[in-house]
């Protein structure tokens, strides 16, 4: 069963309540009574073995005895009669069901116990929201299949909780603003359909222009990723994660029965996906607000028009809190505002049209700031006086910025006097907001999501050389330790692992006694650093194990002393294996921190900031998710102070950033590859002269929980598909997944095509690829979004001569294919190679039906479509070929 399947929870045509009532306090009674009375147009079956009626509609005894096909079954029973309840629901073909009963996981084992044996009945035949949740409103439909008194308003929001208690409150405050939604749903403890569920199906509905989510916990990690990354394009995601605190995240934990991962995770795994996350039910529903209500600012240029200056100096604090500056106005508009505004107005953003102001004032002053070139938005902001209605300016200005191209947000700010006019503004659409402060930081949230939009169409840089990565080696060094009980490497092996993923490090040598010390250390020559090595002394400099700069035998014997010493200080039982000596790099220019920790949920984490023994006082950090790519990279060193000193400061150098971006790339790719890595510390990377060098090293192995690459949350570049080949003409061919850095390569394939066969690929003329286009065509998620690419392996510099790929539902049930083949090399065999070598990779990704569309007119596509062994149907109307293909039916040659 796939996405497609949750239809039916929004737009039944048949709902059955199992274990429904009209006794007063039940919840089957009020279920009962919001399907009755919220005006369902559909048919509704009563289920209850103990009544003949319930609420003058026939009672079934149970689901199996109502005589009709049951789209969504909303089940409100004692949890321990669930698992029969959904074992009859399966026999009778119900596809979809609300588990609103509670005593799940939650509980503790005994409920999970129970969730499992709800899991084995549905067997994977339906799909189940719940159990514990408050129910699903769809208000288009008039559906609310809750115990929630009322119903919310039509809107274009929709809102997914997991908490009951959240979606009440959302619900009575929707009432007050005069917000309306397009689905509501309380998801519960998420034993079938989960976040990334709910984010697939939200993301192909058009009623739904926004999506908000009360997250505590995620299952599915992967999936939500998945979806979340293709969502986030085309609507905003806007995410309340609850548990931040580490007392939170065990109340979260204890309240959905499943782990939290580390909040700085959560907010990493976030920015990743293009979510815009908050982190208050104020903070969510100011959004909200402004979401529902007005478009999305293109940018930051925010103005303000105040009656006051107070509040709009609090506006202003708020923007510079937020990181953002008030516009600048031109002064085109400062004459005009002159002409129309008291000599003492203040003549810059935030505009103070004085306490004196007027309806007639405010509409003037508005009308020449709405011109003013390139803004992104207007607050507008009133304190009650005596001279003006609240009501009469709402009124005015609510029909003067109709349609305006830009957010347009009211701050009126007040009480009782207040009320009427704020009502108003809110029943026509207009966002607002209590205070300044408030409507600010939405607006800083809207911007931040313009700016994510903005970076998802980046295109990653190339990398200047390839990188080789000594897969086996490592794999040899591995399978050497015992990993069952966790196991700690010594600095030696570590360093043996960064080399062979080409990470540059300080070649290190262990001695086990102090005058094979004094010898290893005059072979190095001198000054060098000796460190102990030890699996039972993770912080060395605590237990006085790193001695620097040592330039004698005498110095060399001394320390090993001090070491020893130190050792059995710290621990006395530790297993001291001898002591490491490598070169001494004097006075650095710049320590730094790459490092990755496993984390529960999301897998690998990598870390990246400032190093050095002062490393977790100052905690100048950020975290990203493999794999990463040089684009990724660079977004993620940036979040760091430490970012800034690299380009130089005062007397030192700047760092070589390219150098440091590869070495982070080479990090992502061990941690891609080897799943046993639970943590890993690269501290202090040294950068002296520019260059960055890897001078300790630690990683810890455990066991993996998952073999490469579904360890990991998102998934990576799939190297296993790359083949070199040779057409039947005699073209040698590398056919390989498509990358981001592809871009430039794509573009220059697109301006090789014809008109004609720009038209056959796209059913459209186009003379150019926008941006939007280039990032959704060459940033794929390899786990929906299959694309091959054919390159002339004799031509330099690179050469991309064709294009194939499958874009399919998350489950694969059905995926589209296309091929896109420059007008140069058609009849050459490309396309054949290409498609025969996708439908191969969709057949081993799961992939079962592809389909594609082919216009009458494409004569050479239709043969190649016979010939791989598509079934060709013709549509009149549509003037185009429907091409099939079951993979399960066909083999090819090889």
């Amino acid at each position: 069963m796939g996405i497609h399947d949750l239809e039916k929870f929004f737009r039944p045509e048949t709902i059955a309540v199992i274990g429904a009532s009209e006794r007063p306090g039940r919840i089957g009674t009020a279920l009962m009574h919001n399907l009755l009375h919220g005006g369902f147009k559909g048919r509704l079956f009563p289920v209850n073995p103990n009544a003949g009626r319930v609420m003058g509609l026939p009672a079934a005894a149970a689901i199996t005895a109502v005589d009709a096909r049951i789209d969504l079954a909303v089940v409100a029973v004692p949890i321990a009669s669930v698992p029969e309840v959904i074992g009859q629901c399966v026999a009778a073909e119900v596809k979809t069901a609300i588990i609103i009963s509670a005593g799940g996981r939650e509980t503790g084992e005994p409920g999970r116990l129970i969730e499992q044996r709800i899991a084995e009945a549905a067997a994977g035949r339906i799909r189940i929201v719940g159990p514990n949740c408050l129910g699903v409103m769809a208000p288009g439909s008039l559906l609310n299949a809750t115990f929630a008194a009322g119903m919310p308003n039509p809107g274009n929001l929709a809102f997914v909780s997991q908490s009951g208690a959240v979606c009440t409150a959302i619900l009575d405050l929707s009432y007050k603003e005069g917000i309306g939604f397009s689905h509501f749903v309380s998801i519960g403890s998420m034993l079938d359909v989960d976040f990334g569920d709910m984010i697939d199906y939200l993301g192909r509905d058009p009623a739904a222009k926004s999506i908000l989510l009360y997250v505590e916990q995620l299952s599915g990690i992967r999936k939500f990723m998945s979806a979340a990354r293709a969502v986030a394009r085309i609507k905003p995601i806007i995410v309340l994660k609850a548990g931040s605190s580490q007392a939170g995240a065990m109340a979260a934990a204890s309240h959905t029965g499943a782990m939290a991962g580390e909040d700085a995770v959560y907010d990493a795994a976030f920015k990743r996906a293009g979510v815009i996350r908050v982190h208050s039910i104020e903070e969510l529903f100011d959004c909200a607000e402004l979401t529902a209500k007005q478009p999305r600012p293109a940018g930051p240029r925010l103005a303000i028009i105040t009656n006051g200056g107070g509040p709009g100096v609090m506006a202003i604090d708020a923007l510079a809190r937020y990181g953002l500056e008030p516009t600048e106005l031109s002064r085109e508009t400062i004459l005009a505002l002159d002409s129309i505004l008291p000599s003492c107005w203040s003549r810059r953003n935030p505009v103070d049209i004085l306490g004196s102001a007027t309806t007639e004032r405010y509409v003037q002053a508005v009308e020449i700031i709405r011109r003013e070139p390139g803004l992104h938005g207007l607050m507008i902001i009133m304190a009650p006086q005596a001279l003006t209605d609240p009501l009469e300016v709402a009124r005015t200005l609510t029909q003067q910025l109709k349609g305006a191209p830009f957010p347009v947000f009211a701050v009126w700010m007040g009480g009782r006097a207040m009320e009427a006019a704020v009502q108003f503004m809110n029943d026509a659409g207009l966002a607002t907001y209590a205070v300044p402060e408030r409507a600010v930081l939405a607006f800083t949230y809207m911007v931040r999501h313009t700016r994510i939009l903005a970076m998802m169409k980046e295109i990653p840089p190339r990398l200047q050389r390839r990188l080789n990565f000594d897969r086996e080696s490592v794999r040899k060094i591995i399978a050497e330790q015992d990993v069952a009980d966790g196991c700690m490497l010594t600095e030696t092996a570590a360093k043996k692992i960064l080399a062979a993923y080409g990470i540059q490090t300080n070649p290190t040598a262990v001695a086990d006694s102090v005058e094979a010390t004094v010898a290893l250390a005059e072979k190095i020559g001198w000054p060098v650093v000796m460190k102990i090595v030890s699996p039972d002394i993770t912080h060395k400099t605590e237990a006085d194990g790193v001695q620097l700069d040592l330039r004698t035998a005498d110095e060399v014997r001394a320390a090993y002393s001090r070491i020893m010493t130190g050792a059995a200080r710290y621990n006395a039982e530790a297993k001291i294996e001898g002591v490491a000596v490598q070169a001494y790099l004097a006075q650095p220019d710049y320590e730094l921190l790459l490092g990755v920790k496993r984390d529960e949920a999301f897998g690998p984490v990598i870390v990246f900031g400032m190093g050095g023994i002062y490393t977790e006082v100052i905690r100048d950090r950020a975290l990203g998710l493999p794999p990463l790519n040089r684009l990724l990279i660079r977004r993620l060193m940036e979040e760091t102070k430490v970012f800034k000193l690299l380009h130089g400061y005062r007397n030192r150098p700047p760092a070589d950033i390219m150098a440091i971006e590869e070495m982070l790339l080479q990090l992502s790719q061990l941690v891609i590859d080897i799943p046993e890595i639970a943590e890993l510390d690269i501290n202090p990377v040294i950068v002296k002269n520019g260059k960055p060098l890897a001078v300790d090293a630690r990683i810890l192995l455990r066991p993996a929980t998952k073999p490469s690459p579904l360890h990991l949350a998102i998934s990576p570049y799939p190297a296993q598909y790359e083949l070199c080949t040779e057409t039947k003409t005699g073209l040698r061919l590398l056919i390989r997944p498509i990358q981001p850095e592809d871009a430039e390569l794509f573009v220059t394939l697109f301006k090789t095509l014809s008109p004609t066969s720009v038209y056959f690929r796209f059913f459209r003329h186009m003379k150019e690829l926008t941006p939007e286009m280039l990032a959704m065509l060459t940033q794929v998620d390899y786990d929906r979004h299959m694309a091959l690419v054919a390159l002339d392996e004799s031509a330099t510099p690179e050469r991309m001569l064709g294009v194939a790929r499958i874009i399919g539902n998350p489950d694969l049930s059905e995926t589209e294919f296309s091929i896109m083949v420059g007008d140069p090399w058609q009849g050459q065999g490309v396309g054949a190679t290409l498609l025969l070598n996708l439908l191969r990779v969709a057949r081993q990704q799961g992939a079962k039906k592809i389909w594609g569309t082919v216009l009458r007119e494409n004569t050479h596509m239709l043969a190649l479509g016979k010939r791989c062994g598509f079934h060709l149907k013709y549509d009149s109307e549509e003037g185009a070929y429907d091409l099939t293909i079951d993979l399960s039916q066909v083999e090819w040659e090889e």
